[in-house]
């Protein structure tokens, strides 16, 4: 021990350990915490004054209830990943189950439309058909040279294919 005056009590790493329930790692952080520079004696030991001490465990106090405020704060941002994630997950199947909803109809709406386009294609073939045989109906009647009284007589130079 230190050859102080005797007026002051100097306490070791161990009792501090000891009266403050802490490890060595701990008493380093309370030490940075508090400003504190630990003091050796004569032959090496480590010691703290009881000034120093009392910093010590004010320290661990302050460090305690910030502790307890940052758990308290892990216990908040928890709460609201968790509020966060069940909105989200509603919102999905909300808009999964209007998009579901809308997306029925379009199912007919699409056979349908097939429908229309596989007639409108067949009326197609039809007209062309018909405008085929139209031409050639046109061209057999123009082979015919009005006679008399009603009377029809082909041309013999138009010759029908």
């Amino acid at each position: 021990m230190p050859a102080d005056t005797g007026v002051q009590k100097d306490i070791t790493p161990r009792e501090v350990r000891n009266l403050l329930n802490v490890d060595n790692r701990e008493i380093v952080n309370l030490c940075r915490h508090a400003k504190i520079t630990p003091k050796k004696d004569i032959s090496g030991q480590i010691y703290f004054s009881k000034e120093e001490f009392n910093a010590l465990k004010k320290a661990k106090g302050e460090v305690k209830s910030t502790s307890l405020t940052s758990v308290e704060q892990q216990t908040v941002i928890t709460n609201l990943m968790t509020r966060l994630d069940d909105i989200e997950k509603n919102i999905t199947n909300t808009v999964s189950q209007t998009i579901d909803e809308k997306l029925d109809g379009m199912d007919e709406v699409v056979v349908e439309l097939i429908r229309c386009k596989t007639e409108n294609e067949t009326l197609r073939q039809k007209i062309n058909e018909l405008n085929k045989e139209n031409y050639y109906l046109k061209n057999a009647l123009n082979s015919y040279k009005p006679f008399a009284l009603g009377l029809y007589v082909k041309k013999e130079e138009d010759l029908l294919i």
